[in-house]
């Protein structure tokens, strides 16, 4: 039984499909015949491209999530590296550029960020916005190490508090995904989005 040779408009039909599925029933609602029927082609064609419906889902995001979470990490650890004064000026957290380039980014693969954020529960990605959040925990936490350690003065917050503030942060973020925001608006509102942190950080960490 040779294999079939691949058929590349198939495969990218079938993506496409797969997309529009998940997207309208969520990845627990969609399923491998529905994708078929969509293009009136039979489930075996598209088990010959895709072991299961998981396995679609991952091709249509595993990348841009994985991307979006390094490049975070990274932009967090450079962040760590700079003398306190300065990460003190680019609160919180993060300079322009690096929230900026993060709306960039999610509005280049919007329909990856949409699955994810809407679509992804019983997949590996449902939990996707917490491994985000856990890098802003864990860089706020960090800085405020710092700087008890370089002698500045500032107000403790509890765990629980800076897990709140990220999450809400973040969640922010992704509600323009979630409501299909223009990417112009969601710019301007990401932007006023960390203005408002900055200006929070400052104040419940008490400095002048």
């Amino acid at each position: 039984n040779h294999m079939r040779p691949v058929n590349e408009k198939l495969a990218a039909d079938l993506l496409e499909a797969g997309k529009q599925e998940f997207l309208e029933k969520g990845f627990q609602g969609a399923s491998m015949r529905g994708i078929a029927s969509r293009l009136s082609v039979t489930t075996g064609a598209l088990y010959r491209y895709y072991t299961d419906k998981e396995s679609l889902f991952d091709v249509l995001v595993e990348e841009p999530a994985r991307v979006l979470e390094e490049r975070y990490r990274a932009i967090q650890r450079n962040f760590a590296d700079q003398p306190v004064k300065d990460q003190v000026q680019t609160l919180p957290e993060v300079s322009d550029e690096g929230h900026s380039w993060m709306v960039e980014y999610i509005y280049d693969h919007f329909d990856a960020f949409k699955l994810i954020a809407c679509c992804s529960t019983g997949t590996r990605y449902e939990h996707y916005l917490d491994a985000l959040i856990e890098i802003e925990v864990n860089a706020s936490h960090l800085l405020m190490e710092k700087m008890q350690r370089e002698g500045l003065n500032v107000l403790p917050l509890d765990d629980d508090m800076v897990h709140i503030l990220a999450s809400a942060l973040f969640n922010g973020l992704f509600e323009t995904v979630r409501h299909d925001t223009p990417k112009e608006k969601a710019v301007a509102y990401v932007d006023t989005l960390r203005t408002f942190y900055s200006a929070g950080w400052f104040k419940i960490l008490g400095i002048q």
